[in-house]
């Protein structure tokens, strides 16, 4: 029998035979079907409104008639501001003409990335725990995911030399995520410009997934391609979803050299062909006007960081990193009875609680639960009193005193 054929009339091709349901819908989706007062836990959304000026700045596009296709490239105001913030900072200048790719959110920015550069049978290295989405977008492209776990017992600490021992002749890209979604650990300038080196000699894309770059903790990071003697061989992707509170407006890019980013803007006719129109003028408000939404945000989720720590080291046996960017902490409840799906699963069944299987992230991901703190302080109470409720009685605690 074919090994496509699923049934006697459905047949379907081997690449999507070989991808994987991403867990993180499958615990939302199991959420939706239970109802009830559950607190969620599981995506990475700011829980907070997308800036008025943003929004007008949409409604005004769409009223004044600018509703049409645009360049598969994104509009030149958008790619303007976008090389502009990025050329503001510290690194090689950006030209909005050949070095921009406005996409359909930071995703497609990976996807076509990956499509772009990876051949079939060729390699692209994914330190774990990673974000699910680029492992199977390499198994689309018919590429085969390299995992690297990074250490547990250094709190997931990137392990630079451990991804450059990963990388060889048949491997066509590195994906690092800094910070990290799940752990929200950070690369090293000192480790990024090692993993850039060897990847350019062995002919390999550094594709640097820089999304949760501006909601950092300490100093913010500078951009891969500007700690590196071989920018010309680095892909950033990063988009205004997390930053600016607009995950459903789907507006992201890509920057890097112009021949990689021409071929971008070509095949991203066959995806998607261009951003929703509106959406790339409210991304030129949201680049280009006032950053105060952006700093009360950071410094909430600051804020509910530190909140999140301290119930973390509360409850018995289990522990979290301490998470230098981004919205999630990923906490070890190896102490607790089967997988981390079925962890999840129980939390969410039992104590109304939805949450992320660690399983979700890679190899490298088993044993821990992701959970965001991208919701109100109230909401995350009642959660971890939840979960603290779960573990004690899950290993036989008592409950701590009021």
């Amino acid at each position: 029998m074919d090994p496509r054929t699923t049934t006697e009339t459905n047949r379907l091709s081997r690449r999507v035979g070989d991808v994987e349901p991403q867990q993180i819908r499958v615990m939302f989706e199991l959420a939706e079907r239970q109802g009830g007062d559950l607190v969620h836990l599981e995506f990475g959304e700011p829980d907070f409104d997308t800036p008025e000026h943003v929004v007008e700045a949409a409604t005004e596009a769409a009223k004044d008639g600018r509703t049409k296709y645009t360049s598969n490239a994104g509009i030149p105001e958008l790619r303007a501001a976008i090389a502009a913030r990025l050329s503001s900072e510290p690194g090689p200048d950006i030209d909005p003409d050949s070095e921009v790719v406005v996409t359909t959110g930071g995703v497609e920015a990976l996807h076509l990335a990956i499509q772009a550069v990876a051949d079939p049978g060729e390699e692209v290295v994914v330190p774990t725990p990673a974000w699910p989405n680029v492992i199977e977008q390499t198994r689309l492209a018919g590429a085969e995911p390299v995992e690297v776990p990074m250490p547990a017992s250094e709190e997931f600490e990137p392990d630079p030399e451990a991804i450059r021992e990963a990388i060889g002749p048949d491997t066509a890209a590195v994906s690092i995520t800094s910070p990290s979604n799940p752990t929200g650990r950070t690369i090293s300038e000192a480790g990024i410009e090692r993993i850039a080196k060897t990847a350019a000699d062995n002919g390999a894309y550094v594709i640097a997934d820089e999304v949760y770059r501006e909601l950092t903790y300490g100093d913010r990071p500078r951009r891969a391609a500007a700690v590196t003697d071989h920018d010309e061989w680095v892909l950033s992707v990063n988009s205004l979803s997390k930053t600016y509170a607009m995950t459903g407006w789907r507006v992201g890019w890509l920057t890097g050299p112009a021949d990689v980013v021409n071929v971008l803007s070509t095949i991203h006719e066959y995806t998607t062909s261009c951003v929703n129109t509106p959406a790339q003028h409210a991304g030129v408000a949201a680049l280009t006007g006032p950053r105060e939404p952006v700093e009360r945000m950071r410094e909430t989720f600051r804020s509910r960081r530190e909140y999140v720590l301290d119930r973390i080291e509360a409850i018995p046996h289990v522990s979290a990193g301490r998470p230098e960017g981004g919205f999630y902490v990923f906490v070890d409840v190896s102490a607790l009875e089967g997988s981390s799906l079925e962890i999840a699963k129980r939390l969410l069944g039992d104590h109304g609680v939805v949450t992320a299987p660690g399983s979700a992230f890679g190899e490298g991901g088993e044993g821990y639960l992701r959970v965001s703190f991208a919701n109100d302080r109230d909401r995350l109470a009642t959660g971890f009193d939840r979960f603290e409720s779960m573990v004690r009685s899950e290993l036989g605690e008592t409950e701590r005193s009021a």
